[in-house]
């Protein structure tokens, strides 16, 4: 059948009022336009959908059936459009963040704060992944934003880097710091504690120093930056932190930099989407409170 939407409005108000007159001023359309709708539905559905008479019109026993559930589709494309318009407003929905532990409690946690605080109706989700383990979850649009460490190079997934921060090596205040800055040689020598094989930050790293021909073979592999922290803190080794969520720790003195002749190179830290999807308005909100805080 051809029958449009706006037809079934026309035939809803038609018999709920039981009136072409009243339905076409409740319409805002002429009582000839009413008239001519009924008769093309009448005439695609080949049945009467109303008796007419002298006295008015009334509804025949299909008209009936039919002005049952047109009245509960409208009802739902009504509610449909409430919501809809609610989510648009942020005063429904949901945001799904993907994030690993690090980047949610050092950089994410003031702007969730924020987001929340602002659109308190909005539930947000953090789905905790590490960068390599989220582009699943980014591919099948299972998450609104990844955050990650980058460089992640996926076709299919817009990147976009928000922070930047540097890889540095730190030891307890106990370690007998060289006076002279570090060879890579030399702190590849040195009882390593870094983070796992699976994190990209690793990946990161053991690149930089494969430049050089060098290899690196931690004592220690942990999965947790705060960790990493911890443990050069206790003299447990020498570990490789992201400087900039390393600063309550560098500025009481608990660790100290070990400074390099080469220093590892500048990396980001972004949030990740679906190219081919359209962000959601938590996830476009979120965007706008991360960019202009």
């Amino acid at each position: 059948m051809s029958i449009k939407l706006e037809q079934y409005k026309i035939f809803h108000e038609a018999a709920t009022t039981l009136s072409f007159s009243l339905a076409s001023r409740n319409l805002f359309i002429t009582q000839s336009a009413v008239s001519q709708a009924i008769k093309a539905m009448e005439k695609e559905m080949h049945t009467k959908l109303f008796n007419r008479n002298a006295k008015g019109v009334t509804l025949t026993k299909e008209g009936e059936i039919l002005h049952t559930y047109i009245t509960h589709a409208l009802e739902l494309i009504q509610t449909a459009e409430h919501k809809i318009s609610n989510m648009q407003e942020l005063k429904d929905g949901n945001l799904i963040i993907g994030a690993g532990d690090t980047i949610s409690a050092n950089y994410l946690m003031p702007y969730l704060e924020t987001f929340h605080r602002t659109y308190p109706k909005v539930k947000i989700t953090v789905i905790n992944r590490t960068s390599l383990e989220m582009l699943p979850l980014i591919e099948t649009n299972a998450i609104d934003l990844g955050f990650l460490n980058l460089p992640i190079e996926r076709e299919e997934i817009e990147v976009v880097p928000c922070l930047e921060v540097h890889d540095i090596f730190v030891a307890s205040k106990h370690f007998p710091i060289s006076p002279t800055p570090y060879q890579k040689a030399d702190i590849a020598e040195m009882p390593l504690i870094l983070l796992e094989k699976n994190s990209n930050s690793r990946h990161f790293i053991e690149e930089a120093f494969a430049k050089d021909h060098i290899r690196l073979h931690p004592q220690l592999e942990i999965g947790a930056h705060h960790l990493l922290l911890e443990f050069a803190k206790i003299d447990l080794g020498v570990s490789c932190v992201i400087k900039e969520f390393s600063q309550e720790y560098l500025q009481r003195n608990d660790i100290q930099e070990l400074i390099l002749q080469d220093p590892l190179p500048a990396r980001s830290i972004g949030y990740a989407y679906l190219k081919k999807s359209t962000l959601s308005a938590p996830a476009v909100k979120f965007i706008e409170i991360l960019t202009h805080s």
